[in-house]
């Protein structure tokens, strides 16, 4: 996928896409493509890896050629422990969804929730409901622009004020969300479902744009919900356009795609 015979070299710049299931998504062949159209010698390896098996397999690329990891998102929180540096966004949520070898050190970021602002203002959004509070929730609340006007919605009033405490949101608009109330989104631009409920039958209108970022394997209470009322979803599988971008773009931030075929000699 990344240079004419298909073929890597000692130069191609390798990476992994590491899930549970990750040969079952298109993300990585949706970033070959992009790499290959935009003439770099690099290619992203889908890596299947069972839980009792993840931190070995991470650990172990700090030895690797492995230049790089996208982090599915069941393993988000673990593989922070197994970090030698990260971004303070890392250590304030909890979380890292993709990471960068220098030399023998793992160095971690949070990069999917960037990806998720550009496509929402993209989108015209600007009043969002926000419901859960964990890891991606906050990752979400340290990065969203004051341009973005955010109403934060939990099952759980006293969780959710500690939330936002310890994001240090002012003056937050936080609304309890449960099964025995009525639930209208439908004057949001966009709802973004981070949390762990089971059901969203509360919920009798949503809005124009509803994502999770849920995986195909994942089950989507959002989904779920929005088939029953009729309403637009979005989940991972969904964006793969616009995370392959911003993968990209990550990466070539970093000056790891700095070379193009043209330059490199095999």
């Amino acid at each position: 996928m990344m240079n004419n015979g298909n073929e890597i070299s000692h130069q191609t710049k390798l990476y992994g896409f590491i899930g549970e299931f990750a040969g079952q998504s298109s993300l990585s062949a949706t970033l070959n493509k992009m790499f290959k159209a935009n003439n770099k010698d690099a290619m992203m390896i889908p890596m299947n890896i069972r839980e009792d098996d993840f931190y070995f397999t991470v650990a172990n690329m700090k030895k690797s050629h492995v230049n790089g990891a996208v982090i599915s998102s069941e393993y988000v929180t673990n593989v922070v422990e197994i970090l030698d540096e990260s971004t303070e966004v890392v250590k304030r949520s909890g979380m890292c969804d993709i990471l960068l070898r220098d030399g023998e050190k793992l160095i971690g970021d949070v990069a999917f929730t960037d990806m998720l602002i550009d496509f929402l203002k993209e989108q015209g959004v600007m009043k969002i409901a926000l419901i859960g509070t964990n890891h991606y929730a906050k990752a979400f609340a340290l990065k969203c622009p004051s341009s973005l006007h955010v109403s934060y919605f939990n099952d759980d009033l006293e969780a959710l004020m500690n939330f936002t405490s310890e994001m240090h949101i002012d003056d937050a608009d936080i609304n309890r969300i449960a099964d025995n109330m009525d639930v209208d989104f439908s004057s949001f631009d966009a709802v973004i479902d981070f949390s762990e409920l089971e059901s969203l039958s509360m919920v009798n209108k949503l809005s124009k744009i509803n994502l999770d970022m849920k995986q195909k394997k994942q089950f989507s209470a959002l989904k779920a919900r929005t088939n029953e009322l009729g309403a637009n979803y979005i989940g991972f599988d969904d964006m793969l356009n616009e995370l392959s971008g911003g993968i990209f773009e990550f990466y070539k931030s970093k000056n790891h795609l700095d070379y193009d075929k043209s330059d490199m000699r095999f």
